[in-house]
């Protein structure tokens, strides 16, 4: 089967799966639902993909952009103002951070014993992309680091959005329906926002940034919106498509895992997950008492989850999204900052 129809095929499965998981209320059902379905096929029947298969990087590439411009277009103004208690926010998310990458790499090299680089980048508590992106350069094994970064983001924006839902009485995030997307976009909104697609892309070709896939179009979005000169609309239809594109090519890498290593990956994953749970709602907890900002909201905003679904859960709360957004943006930038350097310190010792 040539490839092209090949992606085409996985591509038409992963939207009926999407559609599935959303008809379950799953968390992230346009990415979770791709991913699940992809993981299964590259893991227990990888006889059915023709030799050599992989899902077009091209491909991949562009639909991340849109994830970056969707994120950078929700940066507002607001998201800069510092209050004592958002600067008290920020540098318990500094403390966070290193002490939450410190537990998870020991459960994976200690514990599972993965290899260090593994270890360290499949540790990372944010940056899904980044992490994945600087770990593969650095010689990270690929089906594991992307097995236990994608197990933490499932086990958090499915763990934490269903236990808030049962303390609360009623559906949060997506599965309650918030979207970050327009449902109501214009056609003519597309062509500016393709735009700065466009120029995103082309900014990750000459901008040395960490990940520059996601963070380009991210930057170029943010600069963008802040200015004023155009108003960003991400049609809702566009980020279930690039969400579905990311899910069909990451499940796609599970290839070359069997089920005894996927069973160990997601022992691994609940540990580290655990572990850092345990640690957000502790810093939740004293800021709480600290500042008087509401639990809920501080135990989303250092959940080491996927952005877009902890501000999601955040809308659905009514709990500050721009608190939320600042401290994970603060924690994904925190620790790309941490993966860079650590980067040139290991091509050094390794």
């Amino acid at each position: 089967m040539p490839h092209a129809l090949t992606t085409a095929i996985l591509i038409a499965l992963s939207s009926a799966a999407a559609f599935g998981a959303q008809w379950l209320s799953l968390p992230l059902p346009y990415l979770l639902g791709p991913l699940i379905l992809t993981g299964v096929i590259s893991t227990l029947v990888p006889q059915h993909l023709p030799s050599g298969y992989s899902f077009p990087n091209w491909l991949r590439l562009i639909f991340i952009a849109v994830i970056g411009v969707m994120i950078g277009a929700r940066i507002t103004p607001d998201l800069f103002v510092l209050t004592p208690e958002r600067v008290a926010g920020l540098i318990a998310v500094f403390i966070f951070v290193p002490l939450a990458h410190a537990y998870s790499f020991t459960i994976f090299n200690k514990v599972g014993q993965y290899d260090r680089v593994t270890s360290f980048y499949a540790g990372a508590p944010g940056g899904l992309y980044e992490s994945l992106a600087i770990g593969e350069e650095m010689g990270a094994d690929p089906a594991r680091l992307t097995l236990q970064q994608f197990l933490r983001v499932i086990l958090v924006v499915t763990a934490l959005p269903f236990g808030i839902s049962l303390w609360i009485g009623e559906p949060v995030g997506s599965a309650g329906g918030a979207t970050m997307a327009e449902t109501n976009t214009a056609l003519l909104d597309l062509p500016p926002t393709i735009m700065v697609i466009v120029l995103g892309i082309l900014a990750g070709r000459i901008l040395p940034l960490p990940a520059k896939q996601l963070t380009c179009p991210l930057v170029v979005a943010a600069i963008v919106s802040l200015s004023g000169i155009i108003d960003l609309h991400l049609p809702q239809w566009l980020v279930n498509a690039a969400q579905i594109v990311i899910g069909t090519a990451l499940g796609s890498r599970f290839g070359g895992l069997n089920r005894s290593q996927l069973q160990r990956g997601l022992w691994l994953s609940m540990l580290s997950v655990g572990g850092m749970l345990a640690m957000a709602a502790l810093f939740a907890i004293a800021l709480h008492h600290y500042t008087g900002l509401p639990f809920d909201a501080l135990l989303i905003s250092f959940a080491p989850g996927g952005v877009t679904e902890m501000a999601l859960v955040a809308l659905s709360l009514e709990a500050s999204p721009a608190l939320v957004t600042l401290h994970h943006v603060w924690r994904i930038l925190l620790t790309v900052v941490g993966l860079s350097i650590s980067a040139r310190v290991m091509r050094r010792q390794f």
